[in-house]
């Protein structure tokens, strides 16, 4: 076995980030704690996985002899990452080890057959579509964080993506609130499909178009997913299950009207829940004319009270709820003002930017 390559360090280093990012430190198969290098032509291929979500990343060397070899991935990353700037880097397999050579630096690190190293290869795919990554991105930012997390109700871990049209859709829910952002793509899906992405795959897929170039390409297939932008490729398995009816979950007949200051009311929320219960984060919310008042108080009879001016004429109302989850919506809003919808003490809030909003938001009511 052979393989050599030379390469900048940060050529390298972004690629073992991104295969870092998804790869288990601490996982029943040791080879799954390792990255895949192959070196074909010019080219360094570095793949991570957890059998779920794959990671490639493409880069170019020079000095090249073509192979593989799965090589610890922390070590490796961490050994890039703590050397000079700039520094040039010189990768060998010899004798079942990599050699690794820069400047006055040497090391030696053990290795696993390439052969050994799964990964999830191509699929049959049904959508194969060009995406602007700033739509893709936006969409997941203002909704991934609605998102369960372990949650036995495996299906909520992940986010939905609702193609239909020309019009893409991503929804998340924790069963206590839901997250939807809706917007127009340029080019049409070939077919309606709804999937779900696993929640690492969103976080990984944010990353990318964080990082990468205007466009993206999306290929969905019944069980997988991919994403290719720029020198990266991310394939994540789809989870198999029936997300909830989203448009059931919207509440209807709201008559009652706040419109605030988002970041007036986001301020005042965030004083308030200083003195929340901890584990709950109950906080009530009470409406008269042109008044929001946000009370909290805790098990140490501590309380507080935030009163908010707002344009509210509608009658007066009390509604408690997790301040954490209206925060975390007020945070994903962009607009100075936002509006606040309400039926009565016993319903969901519903929460956008207006009309004509790309994201909405449903924050479900606590018994205080």
């Amino acid at each position: 076995m052979t393989m050599r390559l030379k390469i900048s360090r940060e050529d390298l280093l972004p690629g073992l980030q991104a295969a870092n990012n998804v790869v288990e430190r601490r996982h029943a198969l040791p080879i799954l704690s390792n990255v895949l290098l192959a070196v074909e032509g010019k080219q360094l291929q570095i793949t991570g996985t957890d059998m779920e979500v794959e990671v490639i990343s493409l880069c170019e060397g020079s000095e090249t002899v073509d192979g593989a070899v799965a090589v610890p991935a922390r070590k490796l990353f961490d050994i890039c990452r703590a050397l000079p700037n700039e520094s040039s880097v010189d990768i060998s397999l010899e004798e079942n080890r990599l050699k690794l050579r820069s400047g006055r630096s040497r090391f030696s690190l053990a290795t696993l057959p390439a052969g050994e190293f799964p990964t999830i290869g191509d699929f049959p795919t049904r959508i194969e579509v060009d995406i602007d990554t700033g739509v893709l991105k936006g969409v997941l930012e203002a909704t991934q964080f609605s998102m369960a997390h372990q949650d036995v109700r495996y299906y909520l871990n992940g986010l939905l993506l609702d193609l239909d049209g020309t019009n893409l859709k991503a929804v998340a829910t924790d069963g206590h609130r839901l997250a939807m952002s809706e917007v127009t793509v340029a080019e049409p899906f070939s077919e309606s499909l709804q999937v779900i992405v696993p929640r690492k795959g969103v976080l990984e897929i944010g990353r990318m178009m964080a990082a990468g170039p205007e466009k993206a390409q999306l290929s969905v297939g019944d069980n997988h997913l991919k994403v290719v932008c720029g020198s990266q490729t991310l394939v994540t398995k789809l989870v198999d299950g029936r997300f909830p009816d989203y448009d059931r979950v919207i509440p209807k007949n709201c008559d009652k009207l706040v419109l605030a200051d988002r970041e007036l009311v986001k301020s005042g929320l965030n004083r308030a829940s200083i003195l929340s219960n901890e584990k709950f984060r109950g906080i009530r919310i009470a409406l008269a004319s042109g008044v929001l008042k946000a009370m909290a108080h805790n098990p140490e009879q501590e309380e507080a009270q935030e009163e908010m001016e707002v344009d509210y004429e509608g009658d007066e109302l009390e509604i408690g709820f997790n301040v954490s989850y209206l925060l975390d919506v007020l945070s994903a809003l962009n607009a100075e003002q936002v509006r606040l919808l309400f039926a009565d003490s016993n319903s969901s809030c519903l929460i956008d930017e207006g009309e004509e909003a790309n994201s909405r938001y449903v924050v479900m009511p606590m018994r205080l």
